[in-house]
């Protein structure tokens, strides 16, 4: 219906101007004012010539224009086809204004004879005129709808990158956690029930919140803190964690899963890689929408291209790539800490 109520205004359009046109070329040939009997005149004699133009007009638009977007390169049969569709409506353009137009409308008997060269002419230059305004509303139509159509395979692409992504980052936090269960189970430690209901609490993050393109500050929050209460009860007194927090509005949005690969990262490749004692310093700081995460673990010396490697750091890179456009991602890797600075204006999201 939308697009028939198109089609009609944009014929409404061509015949207001037609008119128009016809008016100011009646009046520039007589010398006089137009009266509302010429307007008149001049309106009848643009809808009596508009059906044969119509059927020309979507013959271009629906058969030829459409055989020349499907890359068909039979040009002589291209042009064939507008020859044989061009010459009978010149013929009944002509025929309507000779035989109806000037005796019925106009009230006068033609003089000239029906193979008039500058009629032929005139009629062939209006048939361009419309048909070519018409092909060059479809060109445009059709290029729009093409940007959309790239526009929503990108989008779909990075949905489906990012969800990959994450699916990624959710079995390998998962497998990590469960070695830590294994690890207090073999030691029939007492806190294996309690590490249990912990990460059933973190699971039920993941299946639930993390479908959200955006979760609050405040769950991501005390979803990290779980997760290190869980490394806590594994490590007891091997490890030291300080996690400090200046928050200005605990409901601003951020990505779901965004912070814990880093937090992740630093037990796995600080407190259980090391002999001794093991520290993980965490400053989280929210000022107006900007985030500012630093992350600093103690670790003995260890392959530099391990850390590169690693599928939690390449995957959050990914996503911050992906979902923002302001954001400043450094990583220190020296001889025994390992430093992690991020940067995000939240407010920079850009939805995929």
């Amino acid at each position: 219906m939308k697009r028939l109520l198109l089609h009609l205004c944009f014929w409404i359009a061509y015949l207001s101007q037609d008119t128009l046109l016809a008016v100011l070329w009646g009046a520039l040939k007589s010398g006089k004012d137009s009266s509302s009997h010429d307007i008149w005149l001049s309106f009848l004699l643009c809808v009596s010539l508009v059906p044969p133009k119509i059927i020309f007009t979507y013959f271009v638009l629906y058969v030829l224009m459409d055989r020349i977007l499907k890359q068909n390169k039979h040009l002589l049969v291209n042009i064939f086809f507008l020859v044989c569709a061009i010459i009978p409506v010149l013929l009944s353009v002509r025929a309507i204004e000779f035989y109806f137009v000037y005796p019925v409308i106009f009230d006068f008997t033609p003089t000239g004879s029906y193979f008039n060269a500058f009629s032929f002419l005139f009629a062939l230059i209006d048939l361009g005129y419309i048909s070519g305004i018409a092909m060059a509303i479809k060109q445009v139509r059709l290029q729009m709808a093409y940007r959309e159509r790239e526009k929503n395979l990108i989008k779909e692409k990075l949905e489906t990158e990012l969800k990959f992504l994450r699916s990624q980052t959710n079995p390998h936090f998962l497998f990590n956690t469960l070695n830590n269960i294994y690890g207090l189970a073999r030691r029939k430690s007492d806190d294996t029930a309690e590490a249990v209901m912990k990460l059933s609490k973190l699971l039920r993050f993941m299946l639930y919140e993390s479908r959200n393109p955006l979760i609050k500050i405040e769950d991501e929050i005390k979803m990290l803190d779980n997760f290190i209460n869980l490394e806590k009860i594994r490590y007891t007194k091997k490890l030291t964690v300080d996690f400090k927090r200046e928050i200005d509005n605990e409901q601003e949005q951020v990505a779901p899963l965004l912070l814990l690969p880093f937090v992740e990262n630093a037990f796995k490749h600080g407190a259980s890689e090391n002999r001794f004692d093991s520290r993980v310093d965490i400053d989280l700081k929210l000022n107006q929408g900007i985030l500012v995460f630093c992350i600093e673990n103690t670790k003995e010396e260890c392959d530099e291209n391990a850390i590169k490697g690693n599928i939690g750091l390449t995957n959050v890179r990914r996503q911050l790539e992906l979902m923002y456009k302001e954001y400043d991602l450094k990583v220190d890797n020296q001889k025994n800490i390992f430093k992690v600075f991020l940067k995000i204006n939240l407010r920079s999201y850009e939805k995929i």
